[in-house]
């Protein structure tokens, strides 16, 4: 079966170039390229636009390939975004791949290599090369053991994995919910998290909470 590619870029003659490397490749089809993440949302509400997988630059305008990501991400699960971008700062690769991103490849990467990531993700959904596996186990080594959780916060947090709202954690806790709430946003921040299920899988990666 074969598998279509869109290619998120805001320089067309490289758009161009990624595309005619995909149509090479067995397998897959480039069926359009978008100038910033913006053109791509307005493209995938129509169904019959939605790829099996998006090759995303990092910097563009009106909407970057970051918070594009996430968009996609939420929007259409089905849809594996492969980061392609000359960015190689670790936090830069780091953002894209929380943000939803499946892979994460250089622009001057060699085209066996593209051709073989674009295999790994219609088979196994994701890809990564040994230097971004490599960052993903550091940055997860480093996180957990500088991540610094107040008295307060590690009362929230067991609250917070038991199926209490959050306008009963606060009633139990004595506090306004709005305090409640500065918790909450406090630890997504310190740990890096979206919502309550992260909170709850940390807490019991941690030791903090028992299921």
């Amino acid at each position: 079966m074969i598998k279509s590619v869109v290619v998120v870029d805001d320089h067309n003659l490289l758009s161009q170039a990624i595309g005619s490397l995909v149509n090479g490749f067995d397998g897959f089809e480039m069926r359009y390229t978008c100038k910033n993440g913006q053109e791509l949302m307005n493209k995938l509400k129509n169904p019959d636009n939605i790829p099996d997988i998006v090759l995303m630059d990092i910097n563009m305008p009106i909407l970057n390939g970051i918070e594009t990501t996430i968009l996609v991400s939420e929007e259409y699960p089905d849809v594996h975004v492969l980061a392609l971008s000359i960015e190689e700062e670790e936090a830069t690769i780091l953002k894209m791949l929380r943000a939803g991103a499946k892979g994460y490849l250089m622009k001057d990467t060699k085209k066996e290599v593209l051709e073989e990531a674009l295999h790994q993700l219609s088979k196994k959904g994701y890809y990564h090369t040994n230097t971004v596996a490599q960052i993903l186990i550091e940055s997860l080594h480093k996180k957990e053991s500088q991540i610094q959780l107040t008295e307060r916060e590690l009362q929230f947090l067991a609250h917070a994995c038991t199926e209490m709202t959050y306008r009963e954690i606060a009633e139990k806790m004595f506090l306004s919910p709005k305090t409640i709430e500065g918790y909450r946003s406090s630890i997504y921040e310190k740990i890096n998290v979206k919502n309550r299920i992260g909170l709850v899988l940390y807490a019991i990666r941690n030791g903090l909470f028992t299921p």
